[in-house]
């Protein structure tokens, strides 16, 4: 049977219907709800009733005085009816977005999940649906589709009909503010289930700031993820849903009123905490974290001008464009803290051995994580670093080179002052030549690291690298002449030859030639076997380089002079080491061995 017409409807008809479910005059309409019972004829009785009603109070028909008053009255029980059928309906069909399927690939609720593109490809919505057992509703998405705004079709589209319905009834007859508050109390409370389910939890600055990092870090990774998930599926759905119930009813902006006051405490929440990360203090360790919710933030800002697209909504439009620039602030305020601490690096302890510093692994290693975020620094990094003055106590150089990115000019830096802080602690270091060593090792270290990775290499530059290869070769040159000029100055001829005679030879002073080259050798090589090179090439070249200077030399030394010395007593005594035991001995050189180590080693071979 059709639903009667408005037009049938007599005004006596219509208030025996309004009161039939006065909610104040019987328990009967309290256990019942029109809405919810299935009966469609009820429904539109019911409605067509509230209609007739409010169409004689606005068409003045009723002119006598009891009439008007029977008629307000009519209208305030149908108004409260109407109240609670609105909430009824909006509860029953409301519930948090499931996250399950958000984060759980194997969640059984994905596979039941249907999305449809919108025209224009940008926007897709998914419909709730019944789980296997068809025993409960659930809205649920496939996390993926976090990758833009992704519109849930939560509530049934016939229950969407229903509350437009008792909606602009509410609105006609005055009632709007009491059919808003309705809305926004159900549905603050399911968006706040919803951001609860994602992690997104209530704390003050003052509370995330307390945090150890290492707690923070993680949240930070939980929090892009459910950022992206508020913004482009919670918030969008929410305004979608405000849409479909409030657009076109009374004012025109009751939708977005409705979804602003629905969402506001959630999205400046949800914000609050990368605006107190934003505000933390800026240590180095913090960078990629921060960097990583600068590009979440950045990646989010066109969604959420276009979630929060109209004036009511401008405040959260701010509100993310300054944490945006917040972040912005706080990545270079770290990398300014970087390189300070890499300047300042106060240790004075040289390292053993003369090996690779723990700063320049440090520092390189940042360096190159730093290329994983090179196309966000690359427009960050908007000046060139500052540049040291002449009278600057590291008295350190800088070259500026046109057409670097100012990215690439800080990298450098960055290498520049590292390099003045290892200049510094390499004068810990009693022993020149181990200065000179322990110089090569870190700049060849941060040589090889940087043609290690193709961003970091690029950005730095061939000519660049170039100009660090020959200073290392240039720090083995002079390591090279703080050791072996005095072992090479005992092999000189020099002082050997007998006083009026140019051709004889005194083997007095032969003898003690060959003395002062064995312990000269030996404490060289007592000494330099504790050295380390740790790069197995550069210390093969570094030993090639010792050999062709200094077997060549002994061996003319040694055939010039050998028979002078086994003439005589004890030959043996000043001729240790033959040209064998001096190519064994050079294998030794660089290993950060000690001297039982490498009489095990002899013994092992």
């Amino acid at each position: 049977m059709d639903p009667p017409e408005p037009s049938q409807l007599t005004f006596e008809s219509a208030q025996n219907i309004i009161l039939r479910w006065d909610t104040t005059s019987s328990e009967q309409p309290r256990d019942r709800t029109i809405f919810d019972g299935g009966d469609r004829h009820e429904i539109h009785q019911y409605l067509n009733a509230v209609d007739e009603i409010q169409r004689s109070l606005e068409s003045a028909t009723l002119t006598e005085p009891d009439h008007q008053s029977k008629a307000k009255t009519a209208i305030r029980i149908a108004m409260a009816r109407l109240e609670d059928e609105f909430r009824n309906l909006l509860t029953a069909h409301t519930s948090p977005i499931e996250t399950d399927c958000l984060v759980d690939p194997n969640s059984s609720f994905r596979k039941h999940c249907r999305t449809n593109s919108s025209s224009d490809g940008s926007v897709l919505r998914a419909e709730s649906f019944t789980d296997d057992e068809g025993l409960e509703s659930r809205t649920c998405v496939s996390y993926r589709f976090a990758t833009r705004i992704c519109e849930i079709d939560s509530i049934p589209s016939d229950a969407i009909s229903d509350l437009r319905s008792i909606a602009e009834r509410m609105i006609s007859a005055g009632y709007l503010r009491e059919c808003v508050q309705v809305c926004l109390g159900v549905r603050r409370a399911c968006v706040d289930a919803s951001l609860v389910r994602l992690g997104i939890e209530k704390s003050s600055i003052d509370d995330i700031q307390r945090m150890e990092w290492e707690n923070l870090e993680t949240m930070i990774r939980w929090w892009i993820r459910a950022a992206r998930v508020s913004i482009r599926m919670v918030f969008a759905s929410e305004k979608r849903l405000c849409e479909q119930i409030f657009r076109d009813l009374g004012s025109s902006s009751i939708d977005d009123f409705c979804f602003v006051e629905t969402v506001k405490g959630q999205a400046l929440q949800l914000f609050n905490f990368a605006g107190a990360i934003s505000i933390s203090p800026r240590a180095p360790e913090k960078l990629f974290k921060i960097l990583d919710l600068h590009d979440a933030m950045l990646d989010l800002l066109p969604d959420i001008e276009v979630v929060f697209e109209s004036e009511l909504s401008k405040m959260i439009r701010v509100e993310a464009t300054e944490i945006l620039s917040e972040l912005t602030e706080a990545v270079r305020g770290i990398l300014t803290e970087f390189e300070n601490a890499v300047l300042n690096e106060p240790s004075k302890v040289a390292v053993p051995g003369g090996t690779i510093h723990p700063l320049t692994r440090y520092v390189m290693n940042y360096m190159c994580l730093i290329t994983d975020y090179k196309q966000t620094l690359v427009d960050l990094i908007v000046s060139k670093p500052e540049l040291r003055h002449s009278d600057d106590p590291t008295d350190v150089e800088f070259e500026v080179v046109e057409g670097r990115t100012p990215l690439a000019s800080h990298l450098i830096w960055i290498i520049v002052i590292l390099q003045s802080n290892l200049d510094g602690k390499s004068k810990h270091y009693k022993d020149p030549a181990l200065a000179h060593l322990f110089m090569m090792n870190n700049v060849h270290y941060i040589v090889q690291k940087a043609k290690g990775f193709p961003d970091l290499k690029e950005m730095i530059g061939v000519g660049y690298l170039k100009k660090l290869s020959g200073k290392y070769r240039q720090l083995a040159t002079s390591y090279q002449r703080s050791t072996w000029v005095k072992v090479m100055h005992c092999l000189r001829d020099e002082g050997l030859h007998g006083s009026g005679s140019f051709s004889g030879v005194s083997k007095s002073a032969l003898r003690e030639r060959f003395k002062s080259f064995n312990a000269t050798f030996e404490e060289v090589h007592k000494t330099q076997a504790t050295w380390l090179i740790p790069d197995a090439q550069l210390r093969e070249e570094l030993r090639i380089q010792i050999s062709e200077l200094l077997i060549p030399a002994y061996t003319s030394f040694l055939g010039r002079f050998r028979c002078y010395i086994e003439s005589g007593k004890h030959p043996e005594t000043f001729i240790k080491y033959s040209v064998e035991d001096l190519e064994a001995d050079i294998l030794d050189f660089f290993e950060g061995t000690s001297a039982s180590q490498q009489q095990l080693k002899r013994r092992s071979q």
